[in-house]
């Protein structure tokens, strides 16, 4: 590992413009879910116009959310982002917390996720034997992570040019799909008893997830007071967009009954429209689309852990930052660890990836719910006045701290649904208690 003895003078670099923190931010969103939720909120939602609408809501709660974190970000641009803004607000317990929590559950639990969907896809093309789709998620959690261990420019460049030919690759399909020649899509599939449009848009914004990653970048983003802003309204935006147009795509080719019987929707869509031959080009998009959030995670994941390391000697050893290549060094190592670890334990599992969303979910929105609520605190404090406030305060962050405690008790009550089987509880358990146990590691920390 890179020694400590750096951290004193090597410091993050305003290496990165606004289309940088626009790309990093939308790899963050655009992963496995555009692939794979689609189908489940058509089979709960009642016809077209609310599908489509479900999708346009998310994209109105994720900009409320944008909103408050550009207020944020602009009272205070740091590397740590969330963890910064919880030590400022709430003090440096909740801080503590929720580093602890992100480098053990949020974070390295959603890098393992996204793995292993890379890892199935991937296995279609080139299977690597037993449990095949845990061995490319660690494939791919190692290169990715010696990537940004080598040079931020390398791994934000690395990021563009990937997110470039997801985003190309999504327009072509829902394009094609929308004005292609085709076989008369499916009716309305008949009334689901148990459709619910509370749990489609669980579905919806577990798909638009990410967007707060920039936070992470605000101290390396130039001029980030003013920049800041752009970039997550921009970022949302662009992303509400295309969400919108793929799912039409989707729509036009297999209709709401053809998506709501579909496991795997944007396979059927490519196989109606090109055939076969059309699910290995889909396995490619889904390696990609993949492959820019893992890069995006991990980027953004160590740099918490970096803030947190400054801040307590239990974990300096986190606080070094690399000179040569501008990254994180020790933070990233770190956490590249625990996150095969958890591949490894997902891998015995029925499905590695339902496993870490059971493990993520309930801790990643005690936690957003807590972010947003600093900002009535710091408009409560008074002081200097940041470049950019939320507008219409406090409607809009009420807005959004209201759709973080109906995701949190929804992905509770995930344990008493019979639907998910006893793993899906235990999961969902294990992340509770393993944020649990940064309390008492809190108190041994600030000694």
């Amino acid at each position: 590992m890179a020694q400590p003895t750096n951290a004193s003078s090597a410091q993050p670099r305003a290496l990165l413009s606004v289309p940088d923190g626009i790309f990093l931010m939308v790899g963050m969103v655009i992963g496995a879910g555009i692939f794979k939720t689609p189908s489940l909120v058509a089979g709960n939602t009642a016809g077209p116009v609310e599908f489509l609408g479900a999708w346009l809501l998310g994209g109105l709660i994720s900009l409320c959310g944008a909103l408050v974190y550009a207020e944020l970000a602009s009272r205070y641009p740091h590397t740590g982002g969330e963890y910064f803004f919880l030590a400022r607000g709430l003090g440096r317990g909740a801080a503590f917390l929720f580093a602890w929590s992100r480098m053990t559950v949020i974070q390295t639990g959603a890098i393992a996720a996204v793995a292993f969907v890379l890892g199935d896809y991937a296995s279609e093309i080139l299977p690597l034997g037993a449990r095949s789709s845990a061995k490319w998620a660690a494939i791919s959690v190692v290169a990715l992570t010696a990537l940004n261990f080598a040079s931020t420019i390398q791994s934000k460049t690395v990021q563009t040019v990937m997110e470039v030919v997801l985003i190309a690759a999504l327009v072509l399909v829902a394009l094609f799909a929308l004005f292609a020649t085709q076989a008369p899509v499916k009716p309305a599939a008949a009334s689901n008893p148990n459709a619910s449009f509370g749990f489609a848009m669980i579905m919806v914004l577990i798909t638009y997830g990410g967007w707060n990653e920039a936070a992470y970048i605000s101290g390396e983003v130039r001029d980030a007071r003013r920049k800041m802003t752009l970039i997550l309204v921009s970022g949302i935006i662009g992303v509400t967009a295309l969400y919108m147009l793929v799912n039409a795509g989707y729509m036009a080719v297999l209709g709401q009954g053809g998506m709501a019987e579909s496991k795997a929707v944007a396979a059927d869509a490519m196989r109606i429209l090109t055939g076969d031959r059309g699910a290995v080009v889909l396995a490619l998009i889904v390696c990609v689309a993949a492959a820019t959030t893992i890069n995006a995670a991990i980027f953004t994941g160590a740099r918490t852990s970096y803030a947190f390391g400054q801040d307590f000697r239990l974990f300096g050893l986190l606080g070094s930052w690399r000179e040569r290549g501008s990254t994180p060094a020790n933070a990233l190592l770190v956490q590249g660890v625990i996150t095969l670890a958890l591949i490894a334990a997902s891998s015995v599992t029925p499905d590695g990836f339902s496993a870490m969303v059971a493990y993520t979910s309930p801790v990643f929105w005690t936690f957003f719910l807590l972010t947003g609520a600093t900002v009535f605190v710091f408009r409560a404090r008074g002081g200097e006045e940041p470049i950019f406030k939320v507008p219409l305060y406090p409607v809009i962050p009420l807005a959004f701290i209201a759709s973080c405690a109906y995701m949190l008790w929804s992905s509770i009550d995930y344990i008493r649904n019979p639907m998910y089987g006893p793993s899906f509880g235990e999961m969902v358990l294990a992340g509770i208690a393993i944020m649990g146990a940064g309390i008492p590691l809190y108190f041994v920390a600030r000694k």
